[in-house]
C-alpha cells in the first residue's frame, strides 16, 4: 500500500495581499471594459469566488477606485528611475527615465480614459480623487481623475500622478531594475527613502500620496540623475529636473511624434546644430 502525500495548502493571504491580487487581475479588464466590467469577470481572472471580491472591497465601485489609485500610484516607477545607473552618460540616464515616466502616464491614462468613457468617474466620489491620501494636497489641484471626469481624452488635462510620474504598479509597471552595479545601492536606498518615505506633510514612513507629493518625489529622483554632472550644467540640477519634468508631463498628455531619445536630445542640445544659431 502506497501513501499518497497530502496536498499542501497555499499560505493564506492577508487582506491587503488579497486586495492587491484582485486589483492586479482587474486592471486589464478595467482598461478593456471600463465600468461595464463585472465582478464575475474579475473573479474569473483572479481565480477566486465572486464573494471574495465583496468581502475585500464591499462593492464594485470600490474595486474601480482601487484600480484608478493603483494606476496613478508612482512608487514603482520612481523606484525604477532611482535605480538608473549613474555610470551611464547623462543622455542615456534621461532617456531611460523618460521612457519609464511616459509608460506610467500611458498606463494611468488608459485606466482613467476607460472609466471616463463609461461614465464611472462622475458617479462615485471615490473615483474622482484616487490618489488623495492622508498626506495629499488639496490646494487648487486636480486629482488624476478630475480632468478625465470632465470628459477630456485619456492622458490629457492635468497629468495627476505623474509628475506624478510615477506608478504604477501593474499592467506593465516597472520594478526596481537590477544589474546597474552595487555602487549605486546606497544612492538608490537614500533616494527612495527620501522620495517615497514621506507624505506632503513631511512625516516619515509614508508612500507617495497626492499630486503635490508625487510631483515633488519625481523631481527628487530626476535631480539625482543630473547631480553627477553638476559641474558642467548651465543650471543647478534641481532646476533642470523641474524643467525636464515639465517637458515630460507636456509630452505625456498626448501622442507625440518625438521619441524619448529625441525629446532628451532637444532638451540637452537644443533645436539648432552647432554652437550658434545661423
Amino acid at each position: 500500500m502506497t501513501n499518497t502525500p497530502g496536498r499542501r495548502r497555499a499560505p493564506a493571504m492577508s487582506p491587503e495581499q488579497r486586495r492587491e491580487m484582485i486589483v492586479r487581475a482587474a486592471l486589464p479588464l478595467v482598461v478593456e471594459y471600463g465600468t461595464s466590467v463585472t465582478t464575475a469577470q474579475i473573479a474569473r481572472a483572479a481565480g477566486i469566488g465572486e464573494g471574495t471580491i465583496f468581502r475585500a472591497f464591499g462593492d464594485k465601485d470600490a474595486v474601480l477606485a482601487a484600480c484608478m489609485a493603483e494606476a496613478a500610484r508612482p512608487d514603482d516607477t520612481l523606484a525604477y528611475v532611482a535605480s538608473i545607473s549613474l555610470d551611464l552618460p547623462l543622455e542615456e540616464r534621461l532617456v531611460e527615465a523618460s521612457e519609464a515616466l511616459h509608460a506610467h502616464l500611458a498606463r494611468m491614462g488608459a485606466v482613467a480614459g476607460a472609466l471616463a468613457a463609461s461614465g464611472g468617474l462622475r458617479r462615485d466620489p471615490r473615483l474622482l480623487r484616487p490618489s488623495e491620501g492622508a498626506g495629499s494636497s488639496t490646494e487648487a489641484q486636480e486629482a488624476p481623475g478630475e480632468a478625465v471626469g470632465r470628459g477630456e481624452p485619456a492622458g490629457q488635462g492635468q497629468p495627476g500622478a505623474n509628475g506624478e510620474p510615477g506608478g504604477s504598479g501593474e499592467a506593465g509597471g516597472q520594478s526596481e531594475a537590477g544589474g546597474h552595479g552595487e555602487k549605486d545601492g546606497a544612492r538608490k536606498e537614500g533616494a527612495l527613502r527620501e522620495a517615497m518615505g514621506r507624505g506632503a506633510s513631511g512625516g516619515p514612513g509614508r508612500l507617495v500620496s497626492g499630486r503635490e507629493a508625487s510631483l515633488a518625489a519625481t523631481r527628487e529622483v530626476l535631480t539625482g540623475l543630473f547631480e553627477p554632472d553638476r559641474d558642467r550644467l548651465r543650471l543647478p540640477p534641481e532646476r533642470l529636473a523641474e524643467a525636464f519634468q515639465f517637458l515630460l508631463l507636456a509630452a505625456g498628455r498626448r501622442e507625440t511624434l518625438l521619441t524619448s531619445a529625441e525629446l532628451v536630445s532637444l532638451f540637452l542640445h537644443g533645436a539648432v546644430e552647432g554652437d550658434e544659431a545661423g
